[in-house]
């Protein structure tokens, strides 16, 4: 049997947002948990386990994104004997600086006040690169009402979990497995930067900027997101 392959998915979307992956990896048994609404990052890392034992899953590769990424290492953390590999995409192991950490926390108390309706018009502009934004208007629209049906209570809750997210820098060089890390070349929430500090100190690890793609690089380019990723579960074979 091919390995099995967890995604976990960005904020504040949900495991939807994989459709343009699960689509290329028909081979591989997939869990796709929702870990939004978790009080901690820990807590969606424990969730997860639970789905994978729930299929009697003992290893997997993991593929996270943005907050999926920051899941990935608090599972690294916990259980890291479950991890056949790895890919890292459009996130960084730092925390949230203090300005980041207020912006989270004003913004929970926000969304439970007001709901979501304000938040595209605040988030949207990190969220999808200039490409998208200047030409990909349907996928603009598409992540906009994704955003709009999220519950707003859950909202707020992975919000402050993420504000209080641990430095998972000192994990990195204790990555025993392969890893892949991806970033789109537009995206300025977790930028370039932030990838190669990663890729530099994680043992066996390989690096792919991401053309024309932002922050949600498995949604705004997804031929290159899938390429890489395939080329990636070969190489694990």
């Amino acid at each position: 049997m091919s390995v099995p392959i967890v995604f976990l998915h960005a904020f504040p979307y949900s495991p939807a947002m994989w459709a343009p992956q699960l689509s290329v990896v028909r081979g591989h048994p997939t869990l796709v948990p929702d870990i939004l609404g978790f009080e901690s990052l820990e807590q969606a890392a424990a969730h997860v386990l639970v789905e994978m034992d729930a299929r009697g899953w003992q290893r997997a590769v993991f593929v996270g994104l943005s907050m999926g990424g920051y899941v990935i290492f608090r599972l690294w953390n916990l259980e890291p004997e479950r991890f056949v590999g790895l890919v890292l995409a459009d996130t960084r192991a730092t925390p949230d600086t203090p300005e980041g950490r207020r912006l989270r926390l004003e913004q929970a108390e926000r969304v439970e006040r007001e709901g979501m309706a304000f938040f595209p018009e605040a988030t949207l502009q990190g969220h999808l690169g200039a490409t998208t934004h200047a030409r990909r208007h349907a996928l603009l629209e598409e992540v906009r009402q994704a955003q709009l049906q999220a519950d707003p209570a859950r909202v707020a809750q992975s919000l402050r979990a993420l504000a209080h997210r641990p430095d998972s820098t000192p994990l990195l060089p204790h990555i025993a497995v392969p890893a892949l890390v991806l970033v789109g070349e537009e995206d300025t929430l977790t930028p370039p930067a932030e990838a190669r500090a990663m890729n530099s100190a994680i043992p066996d690890s390989r690096m792919l900027i991401l053309p024309e793609a932002g922050h949600l690089a498995n949604l705004e380019n997804p031929k290159a997101f899938n390429t890489a990723l395939l080329g990636f579960l070969q190489e694990l074979r």
